[in-house]
């Protein structure tokens, strides 16, 4: 599928696994110079791409840590001279329990990954994009940010937040010619999904049965959704929540 953005520059986070490499190797195969970041390495992943005459590039980045994403955003503009597209996906969960039973070391290790690292690539992400005279950032929410889930309550916060922040910053850049998105994901076999499954048995029998199409997601599905609003295909597009999932928000 041509998304018309062979010559790009993108960066994707949380790029070693689910939808955030399904994403990555998407764009890579589009033609986009593409920067894998992830906090666990990701050289096999692109040493493999680069085997199929891909531009792919590997950054290890915490991204809780201001000076690693400052570092990692001033990495991509050297090595390729650009960015023009970033998808801020990195993510964690707290394990499900009550709030009461949330520790606060618990909440802001998912506040530090969920939201902030999400603020700070957006910070340098901008700066850059303002340089060239534009861009497109996806953002990473949930179908939690829209809605609600038991025993989840620190991870639901920093979703709904994501959404907030996309949309004033969507406002805030329009007219400077960068689009700022999110994609909320349902319930999509990741390897995050895979262990909330594993830890609670009734998880998948109880997501079936709430979803209308009476399926799971797969992360290419995802995928697909943000190379679409990384596109000039969503050029009117910004400020936008787009759910895929399978009709759960609907009910």
């Amino acid at each position: 599928m041509d998304y018309g953005i062979s010559g790009k520059t993108a960066l994707v986070t949380g790029a070693k696994r689910g939808i955030g490499y399904a994403a990555a190797v998407m764009f890579a195969k589009a033609g986009v110079n593409t920067a894998f970041i992830d906090i666990d390495d990701t050289k096999e992943e692109t040493e493999e791409l680069k085997k199929q005459g891909l531009s792919v590039l590997s950054i290890k980045c915490d991204v809780s840590n201001e000076q690693h994403v400052k570092s990692a955003v001033e990495h991509i503009v050297s090595h390729f001279g650009s960015l023009d597209i970033a998808f801020n996906n990195a993510g964690i969960q707290t394990p499900q329990k009550p709030m009461h039973e949330i520790t606060t070391e618990e909440y802001l290790n998912t506040v530090n990954v969920d939201l902030s690292g999400i603020w700070h690539f957006m910070h340098y992400e901008i700066e850059q994009m303002l340089k060239q005279g534009g861009g497109a950032i996806i953002n990473t929410s949930s179908q939690g940010g829209v809605t609600g889930f038991p025993g989840q309550a620190a991870y639901i916060a920093c979703k709904h937040a994501v959404i907030g922040l996309t949309r004033t910053a969507a406002i805030d850049y329009a007219q400077k010619n960068i689009r700022i998105n999110a994609v909320c994901p349902g319930a999509i076999l990741t390897p995050m999904a895979k262990e909330l499954i594993k830890r609670n048995k009734n998880v998948e029998t109880e997501l079936l049965r709430d979803i209308p199409m009476g399926r799971l997601g797969n992360p290419d599905e995802i995928a697909h959704a943000v190379l679409w609003l990384a596109s000039p295909g969503a050029s009117f597009v910004t400020g936008h929540a787009l759910i895929a999932d399978g009709g759960f928000t609907v009910k």
